[in-house]
């Protein structure tokens, strides 16, 4: 592909501002496409978000579509989050050209069949999507959403068999890319692309702990529950929560416990210093599908990072954190960290290893790659 060629990327949702999950890597991919050279014609379904201005800056045109919603669509064969991103113009505009598309999730793949079968395409999988949709079953307490989420696992896992060998599929975690190679054939690994280029680690001792992440997710809110509830009430330190969009039960539930401090809605620089200053991140998690992006986030700019398996497991990162299962090992691992100065040995060993494998601008030269075969 000529450095200069356009191509086309389809994404969930409108990635800006890059602020959860999957939308930082689309975000920071689309970044180091333009800074590569790539000319990108993005389309976005748009909910619950605004056009943004920022995102002409860094693609050739931007198209948004609107994201249908309604009953009638829980009971289409098609996966809801797929039946509802349907609007008919973006198969038109991907049809007036033969640009290599990028599929962000399979969410955004609605038409992918009725496109040219020998079209260069490439989906972006940013989760097992089946398993992840079985595990929100599990965790509902609603009967309602509990039977959807079952429901739309079911149908995942069925529409996933779309992922022929024609289509190449670009897999964000190892874990992932094992998955996908063992059912489709055609998987290569590309981490996720994050807002980090340099690793900012202080040398020495910080005074508390943090957490951070999307305090809407009751994913995110079960692994501080964990923490609050087995480990952190039996410690004289300092515990800081810090993410987007807390509800009031939760703000309620965290002014009961004394050594809690909660900042909403932190902004870049002021979340980016929590990090920098704190001595340990805390981060365990219950649910193993993907990459959790704040756990780069922490190791690129935090000293001493917590965890348990599934927070780690298959990612690579495994030996740049400590990794503890049973609420007494983390509370034994964090009286010890809290004395321990983050040193130059450590700062080595993390640059060594996302250097190598969590590099933006390798990254990007990976996917490259792909859109030029």
């Amino acid at each position: 592909m000529d450095i200069n060629k356009k191509i086309h990327l389809v994404s969930f949702n409108i990635p800006y501002p890059p602020n959860y999950g999957g939308i930082i890597d689309i975000y920071y991919k689309l970044f180091w496409l333009k800074k590569s050279g790539i000319k990108v014609n993005l389309h976005c379904y748009a909910y619950g978000r605004k056009e943004s201005e920022e995102l002409k800056k860094i693609c050739h045109k931007v198209h948004y579509y609107k994201r249908n919603s309604g009953i009638k669509y829980f009971f289409e064969n098609t996966p809801y989050i797929i039946a509802t991103r349907s609007d008919k113009a973006l198969l038109n505009n991907l049809q007036k050209d033969d640009y290599p598309i990028i599929f962000e999730g399979l969410h955004t793949t609605y038409f992918i069949q009725q496109l040219n079968p020998n079209r260069n395409i490439i989906i972006r999988t940013h989760n097992i999507e089946h398993s992840y949709y079985k595990y929100l079953g599990k965790q509902e307490t609603c009967i309602f959403k509990k039977k959807f989420f079952y429901t739309e696992s079911f149908k995942l896992k069925k529409y996933e068999t779309i992922l022929t060998n024609k289509y190449k599929i670009a897999a964000i975690s190892e874990s992932d890319n094992i998955y996908f190679n063992k059912n489709y054939k055609t998987s290569t690994y590309i981490p996720a692309f994050h807002m980090n280029n340099d690793i900012k680690c202080k040398i020495g001792i910080g005074e508390y702990l943090l957490y951070h992440g999307n305090l809407s997710v009751q994913e995110n809110i079960n692994a501080i529950k964990f923490i609050t509830n087995k480990i952190i009430h039996k410690l004289p330190y300092k515990l800081i929560i810090a993410g987007k969009d807390p509800n009031n039960k939760f703000k309620n539930y965290l002014q009961n416990i004394s050594n809690v401090e909660l900042i909403e809605n932190p902004t870049n620089e002021i979340l980016e210093n929590l990090l920098i200053n704190s001595q340990i991140n805390i981060l365990p998690t219950f649910q193993d599908t993907g990459i959790k992006l704040k756990l780069l986030h922490a190791l690129f700019l935090g000293r001493h990072c917590l965890v348990n398996n599934k927070m780690v497991e298959h990612t690579g990162l495994e030996e740049l954190c400590i990794i503890n299962e049973k609420p007494d090992d983390f509370i034994n691992s964090i009286n010890l960290l809290m004395k321990t100065p983050f040193s130059e040995k450590y700062l080595i060993k993390r640059k060594n290893i996302l250097t190598n494998k969590f590099s933006n601008r390798e990254n990007i030269n990976k996917l490259i790659n792909l859109l030029k075969k």
